[in-house]
């Protein structure tokens, strides 16, 4: 058995977003062709780079790194497919929502989302990641 070649450079594009990068050497998010997936995407304040204090806060700063990294890969968030989400605690589901609508408004036309139960680190209280399909 041969193993798979790596993809050539001009067939994966890297995403990086100013103001948002992880502490590993990883893009946050990777393109081959109409396929964009998403690293592991925090709310944390591109100003600072930290998580910000509340659950809201977090919901809201996560989905705007959500909505950058679509843009920065040349689409928009009526590209994304679906969003996976986890969070310290489910209950706080309402905090997401409110951020959540106000980016999908249009109930025909929204993502799929899946929302988990996580044990997060370094002050996080959710984080994502989302695959999106760029016509």
């Amino acid at each position: 058995m041969s193993a798979e070649a790596p993809a050539s450079p001009a067939r994966r594009a890297s995403i990086y977003v100013a103001g948002f990068s992880h502490k590993n050497p990883i893009p946050a998010g990777c393109r081959i062709g109409p396929l964009l997936m998403s690293g592991s995407i925090q709310g944390n304040d591109p100003a600072t780079g930290k998580p910000a204090q509340t659950i809201e806060a977090q919901c809201e700063y996560m989905l705007a790194n959500v909505r950058r990294i679509v843009e920065a890969a040349g689409g928009t968030t009526g590209d994304i497919v679906k969003l996976t989400v986890w969070m310290q605690d489910r209950n706080q589901r309402p905090a997401l929502n409110k951020p959540w609508l106000e980016m999908f408004p249009d109930p025909e036309s929204r993502p799929a989302r899946h929302t988990m139960q996580a044990d997060l680190d370094m002050g996080k209280l959710i984080e994502c990641d989302f695959t999106a399909y760029i016509a």
